[in-house]
């Protein structure tokens, strides 16, 4: 119900979702992408992207899109370390992943979900970060994991647009990739016709596909060499579906509202900007006949054919910005609790209600959805790095067995200052042991904690009038 509000927009903007017929018509598979959902992931990237369909001249953005997802995805990988041992190179590919993965989390929390992909790429494993719109799964288990897809690649050259489909199918342990090229020399990638693949060619015609096969099985794979982090969130797009929904989903019909109100906002304090209303004949004329306005004065003063008793009006009618921010926030708020966050994450902090049972409502609600968007994102870090770990079997760079840790920021429902002073107190009243304190502060290992404590001298203390 919610998109077909926006059906209308929709249809007047190119979509950025591949047309899943031509793909099933190109390599004889089934996409399992409904249009609902092709265009929900259209309308969550306009949002993002900070083009939302609603906005015009009157509807100003607020870019409600970018900031959630990047919040989210600030709170989700803040502080959160990760290392795979008994393989150091693994870990060393895998570290290059983690360097940017906010970025790509953020992605992932916009669009409903990420493609990791890896690759081999000279002497090392490299990753494809595939977006939502660039990804068309075809076959997924009973448990909606994904388990064969199709990946869409596309590039610019002068008037010819190139496009590579790579399709990834797992049948009883054997593993193959399939690639296949295509150059549409009418269609330019944003056009009415980007759908269109065009006539097949051969790989080698474009310098950055030649190296790769048109056919590649691999044998004893137990499973998918592609990973799908997918938002945690019930799809109520489509219930069928094995794709995520973006974390402001729920919120559309809000995040409208929001920008509407803050039009409202910003037309209030321009309609009540300061002008005084002169009569024209208060204004000497110049050689050309207009009117000698005083310099740089031309917004303040609004030229008008008043009557002969009146030759200046200030206008200066009272700001209603209270009421208009007071909306605003009630709306920010509603977005908070649709989209799981904690009160103030959008909204005015100042305005947020302070009983203790709200904050600790609002901080689970909050905790509750980072956890689940952890817990998937491990999930999907678990698949990347078996994929990365049987590409360097392949190409010999590693054939050692890893061990893979995961350490997330549980910071997000528990005052750390807060917790610190209480852990304080049961050190000082011998509750608890001065090393455990360290560890949480410093976040090190129990023997580094021991290392940093002072040393503690045991020998008594003689008085200088103790007796020889």
């Amino acid at each position: 119900i919610m998109f077909e509000k926006f059906k209308g927009f929709i249809q007047k903007v190119v979509s950025k979702m591949f047309n899943k017929g031509t793909i099933q018509e190109a390599l004889k598979v089934d996409v399992a992408v409904s249009n609902e959902m092709a265009n929900a992931i259209d309308l969550w990237s306009m949002i993002y992207e900070n083009k939302a369909p609603w906005l015009n001249k009157n509807v100003k953005s607020l870019n409600l899109g970018a900031t959630i997802a990047s919040e989210v995805a600030r709170m989700v990988t803040v502080e959160f370390q990760s290392e795979i041992t008994k393989n150091d190179y693994l870990n060393e590919q895998y570290q290059k992943v983690l360097k940017d993965l906010r970025r790509h989390v953020e992605y992932g929390c916009a669009k409903g979900g990420l493609a990791f992909k890896p690759y081999i790429d000279g002497n090392e494993i490299a990753v494809d970060y595939v977006q939502a719109d660039r990804f068309f799964p075809t076959q997924y288990n009973s448990k909606g994991e994904v388990t064969a897809a199709v990946f869409l690649e596309q590039k610019i050259e002068g008037k010819k647009t190139y496009t590579r489909l790579e399709y990834h199918e797992l049948t009883n342990k054997v593993y193959k990739i399939t690639n296949t090229a295509y150059v549409n020399e009418t269609a330019l990638i944003g056009n009415n016709n980007n759908s269109n693949l065009g006539k097949p060619i051969t790989l080698t015609e474009v310098d950055e596909w030649a190296s790769l096969q048109p056919i590649t099985t691999i044998k004893n794979v137990n499973k998918p060499l592609f990973s799908y982090f997918k938002i945690p969130f019930a799809n109520t797009i489509d219930f069928t579906s094995p794709l995520g929904t973006s974390i402001y989903s729920r919120a559309v019909d809000l995040i409208k509202q929001a920008d509407e109100q803050w039009g409202r906002i910003l037309w209030e304090y321009e309609g009540s900007e300061l002008a005084i209303d002169v009569d024209i004949t208060a204004f000497r004329k110049d050689e050309h006949g207009n009117l000698n306005v005083p310099h740089g004065k031309d917004r303040l003063y609004r030229q008008l054919d008043l009557d002969d008793n009146t030759k200046w009006n200030v206008f200066s009618p009272a700001i209603r910005d209270s009421a208009y921010f007071n909306g605003l926030n009630n709306i920010l708020k509603r977005i908070e609790f649709n989209c799981g966050l904690s009160y103030g994450t959008i909204s005015d902090p100042q305005e947020v209600d302070k009983t203790a049972t709200e904050i600790v409502s609002s901080k689970q609600r909050m905790y509750s959805t980072v956890n689940d968007i952890q817990g998937a994102l491990e999930n999907a870090l678990d698949n990347l790095i078996y994929a990365m770990s049987v590409w360097a079997k392949l190409a010999k760079f590693s054939m050692d067995k890893y061990e893979v840790s995961y350490n997330w920021d549980d910071s997000i429902i528990v005052d750390k200052d807060t917790e610190l002073v209480s852990m304080q107190a049961d050190v000082a009243a011998g509750i608890i042991r001065p090393e455990l304190y360290i560890m949480k502060k410093y976040g090190v290992t129990e023997k580094e904690a021991i290392k940093m404590m002072p040393k503690v001298d045991n020998t008594l203390t003689k008085s200088p009038f103790d007796e020889e």
